[in-house]
């Protein structure tokens, strides 16, 4: 997709979030775009940067160590999200790049963070992936777990847990998977709703999002499970 593509995309999506927003009876500003970032080269970042785009979501740290440092001294204002799974091995560096991790999904990374954000200059916030469909591949605290989990990252550790994140089935409607999310937060008082992509962020704002993970819409097709 060439830069001017970029932007004209840009532009789409964020008349398409505020039209979403005001059907929904919702401020627009309540609403988050994350442009998803993964394997998009750096001019098109860039683009994006210069049409005002300033949140990005990527799904593999090693790929976000390789090209966003450079990004970020050139452009300090931008707020980089981790949207893809967390290892153990990769905390440190996750802890250092991102400023806010969505995939927080059992005790081991819990206790990783909380490790690492003792001695760490910076703590970003945290959300929690939640399995809503309950799929044995996919990542995420089952949701008859939520409740707990969070309780043990607030308590426990003191980690500043903001909201929950979800990636519904493929082949389900989301719509149920974005309101069972909606309805744990709302129990746990949490403020922050990751979900929706590409092709259902419209849905996702009818049930309350306030981050939506956009990429395909704004750079093109690729291979991703975050978009």
């Amino acid at each position: 997709m060439s830069d001017s593509e970029v932007a004209f995309s840009l532009r789409a999506v964020e008349r398409d979030i505020a039209e979403a927003a005001r059907c929904a009876r919702r401020d627009p500003g309540a609403v988050k775009l994350i442009a998803v970032s993964k394997t998009v080269p750096e001019l098109a970042i860039e683009e994006a940067i210069a049409c005002g785009q300033r949140r990005f979501g990527e799904n593999r740290v090693q790929e976000a160590k390789a090209k966003w440092p450079a990004l970020r001294e050139r452009h300090p204002d931008v707020e980089l999200h981790l949207i893809g799974p967390l290892q153990s091995n990769k905390v440190r560096d996750a802890v250092e790049l991102f400023d806010v991790i969505h995939s927080v999904d059992r005790p081991k990374i819990v206790s990783a963070l909380g490790e690492e954000m003792k001695h760490a200059a910076r703590r970003p916030r945290l959300l929690v992936q939640v399995n809503t469909g309950e799929e044995p591949q996919k990542s995420g605290v089952l949701p008859s777990e939520a409740d707990a989990f969070v309780s043990l990252c607030h308590d426990a550790l003191r980690l500043p847990i903001e909201g929950l994140m979800c990636i519904p089935p493929l082949d389900e409607e989301p719509a149920m998977h974005f309101a069972l999310l909606a309805k744990i937060a709302a129990r746990l008082g949490l403020q922050e709703l990751s979900m929706g992509m590409s092709g259902d962020f419209e849905k996702a704002i009818a049930f309350g999002a306030t981050y939506v993970r956009v990429g395909t819409a704004i750079f093109g097709a690729r291979d991703t499970n975050h978009d």
